[in-house]
């Protein structure tokens, strides 16, 4: 699930979340802002939810997937939208 809220200077505050019932000891939102690197953890909530944000420029369209346990790929059921990849899959989008 993905929630905006705008900050300062043309930038959004996208959240990310997931539900905490995920097979996952861990979880990292990868995309093109991070160069698909996993360099954003998320982290379980009191609820269990799994959940990080980041800002991003507004205005754009950023691909991402979710990486558990560093080597399975999951899509957001809630993204904006969804663009085919060059690997045969889909990549979720989040629009800003």
């Amino acid at each position: 699930m993905l929630a905006k809220r705008r900050v300062t200077g043309g930038k959004v505050r996208v959240s990310f979340s997931l539900p905490g019932e995920l097979d996952a000891e861990q979880v990292a939102v990868c995309g093109e802002f991070t160069d698909w690197e996993p360099t954003i953890a998320m982290k379980r909530s009191k609820t269990g939810e799994w959940k990080a944000s980041v800002v991003l420029e507004a205005g754009r369209r950023y691909r991402f997937r979710y990486l558990l346990n560093g080597v399975r790929w999951e899509n957001d059921p809630g993204a904006d939208d969804s663009e085919p990849n060059p690997y045969g899959g889909d990549d979720s989008v989040v629009q800003v």
